[in-house]
């Protein structure tokens, strides 16, 4: 099995957090990235079939009326039920947590100094599960 790269979604409005977020998972891993200042526009491009998407709660910093992270996170969901999303927020609510969770994020990172450390973790998780979901397939398949 050749060993391809981690497709990665990165959306969020701020600009620089964006980058600074994509200069770091590019500098610490080895991931096919795509950022997208909206959720209009990361959702034209889920035909790609990204791996995970790490998408912003808010998202309506540059435009007012662009869709809001909950309901980016619903249409991935309506397109592709199996692709997780990490949500992301500057705000450090439990409620916000608990409802990124109702629409079926796969997880919740506030936005903090350390945030890009819980999110590698996240994603080598993420992998872990799938690697086992593969294996445990495969057994199942022969028995």
């Amino acid at each position: 099995m050749k060993n391809e790269k981690i497709k990665l979604f990165l959306v969020d409005d701020d600009a620089l957090f964006l980058r600074l977020l994509e200069m770091e998972f590019m500098e610490h891993a080895d991931f096919t990235i795509q950022t997208f200042a909206t959720g209009e526009l990361c959702l034209g491009h889920l035909s790609v079939h990204p791996d995970v998407i790490i998408l912003d709660y808010h998202l309506d910093g540059i435009d007012k009326t662009a869709i809001n992270g909950i309901e980016t996170l619903d249409r991935i969901k309506a397109v592709n039920p199996e692709i997780p999303v990490i949500m992301l927020s500057s705000q450090d609510k439990i409620d916000v947590a608990i409802n990124c969770m109702h629409h079926r994020a796969f997880d919740y990172v506030v936005k903090s100094e350390t945030a890009f450390v819980r999110l590698q973790k996240i994603i080598t998780t993420i992998f872990k599960y799938k690697k086992m979901e593969k294996e445990l397939s495969w057994y199942m398949d022969r028995m």
